[in-house]
């Protein structure tokens, strides 16, 4: 059985999640399996950029970041929704220690490729790990959120997604699991909508083309594929809807569709 898991998810989907998933949360803590999670929130931050006045685009699915939005990217996922993360675990039972990737140097980051048109969007370079693994070891569920930082203490928004590849990929974890709010990847078959149990890379590519996979599918499943990284081999989706779905997923399979890359 596995000890340890990584964990994808929305800071949207995650605050909607029923208690009775914290409470899985909480019995896999209990039985010795050590969850850790990654989660983002894009729309609380696109919110709060809102309500203050500020403006902000995206680039290729990256949102461009400046020092002003920055400031709110870490104000959002290091204080309001990994708190409200972290509180929630807390209240269904279980231990939990929120850090964001400037704590402890958790994640070091470099400016990604295109930085002079996207300003202050990282790449990982490094997870220290040993960070993750101290907090494990003194029993709490580690709740990360995924601002990166240089040697020169400049911060950086990371994708979560690729955070959460690169957190699992440096403690060694080969399957992750994403939460979402879909069971899994859909097919038409005879005019039913059914869950693919596993599909490749090349697979939801020619899904994408094909117009199979559309529409708010189409960044789901994308970042699930960015979450295969290092050594990550294959990034389970699933719903946090349905009940026991990470015992399931970490315990059993054959729940949501398993994305291997070929």
């Amino acid at each position: 059985m596995a000890q340890r898991f990584v964990m994808k998810c929305g800071g949207s989907t995650l605050a909607a999640l029923p208690d009775s998933f914290f409470g899985e949360l909480r019995e896999l803590q209990q039985s010795g399996v050590h969850p850790v999670i990654v989660h983002g929130g894009g729309p609380a931050i696109s919110e709060t950029l809102t309500k203050l006045g500020i403006e902000t685009a995206f680039v290729n699915g990256l949102r461009k970041t400046n020092e002003d939005v920055l400031d709110v990217v870490e104000m959002v996922l290091a204080g309001r929704i990994n708190k409200e993360i972290v509180r929630k675990i807390q209240t269904n039972g279980a231990k939990a220690l929120g850090l964001s990737g400037v704590d402890g140097l958790l994640i070091q980051a470099k400016p990604v490729a295109n930085s002079a048109e996207i300003g202050f969007v990282g790449d990982v370079t490094d997870v220290n790990a040993e960070v993750i693994e101290g907090v494990m070891a003194m029993g709490y569920m580690p709740v990360i959120a995924p601002i990166g930082i240089d040697a020169n203490g400049q911060r950086y928004n990371i994708n979560a997604d690729t955070a959460a590849g690169a957190v699992a990929s440096h403690l060694g974890v080969e399957q992750m699991i994403v939460v979402t709010d879909v069971p899994g990847i859909m097919r038409t078959v005879d005019g039913e909508k059914l869950v693919l149990p596993s599909v490749t890379v090349p697979e939801i590519e020619e899904m994408i083309a094909s117009g199979e996979i559309y529409g708010g599918m189409i960044p789901k499943v994308r970042a699930a594929v960015q979450c295969i990284q290092g050594r990550v081999r294959e990034v389970v989706i699933v719903s946090g809807e349905v009940p026991g779905v990470l015992s399931k997923a970490v315990r059993e399979g054959g729940v949501g569709t398993r994305i291997v890359q070929e």
